[in-house]
């Protein structure tokens, strides 16, 4: 997945699943990525949502987002988190022959620590 924070310079990224041998312990083997998506909770998010080539689905169902990912479409979805923590998600589409390694990871914090700076894990 690729990430862009409009609002915050316009910083975009990938996210990526961890590979195997990078894992440590405690990471989640096919759900870890090398650069999580920060966000603070308390605050309204709107998350706008295309693809470039086929269908996907992003989906976090612990916090009951799905919206589909289409190719010529922007979509988007808006949620307001109310509990800090780690939430994982993955591409629920019969995308291909790869969409089940298209792991999501937000990691949701407090407003205040969100705005206190950068604090994307890079």
């Amino acid at each position: 997945w690729t990430y862009e924070y409009t609002d915050y310079g316009g910083l975009i990224f990938n996210s990526y699943m961890l590979p195997p041998l990078f894992l440590e312990p405690g990471d989640l083997r096919l759900l870890d990525v090398d650069n999580r998506v920060v966000l603070p909770i308390e605050a309204p998010i709107r998350m706008m949502i295309t693809s470039q080539d086929v269908l996907h689905s992003w989906a976090v169902p612990t916090l009951g987002l799905k919206t589909d990912a289409i190719p010529g479409r922007l979509n988007q979805t808006t949620f307001t988190a109310t509990r800090p923590g780690v939430y994982y998600g993955q591409c629920s589409e019969i995308c291909g022959a790869n969409h089940s390694f298209m792991p999501i990871v937000l990691e949701l914090i407090p407003l205040k620590i969100f705005e206190m700076g950068p604090v994307f894990t890079l």
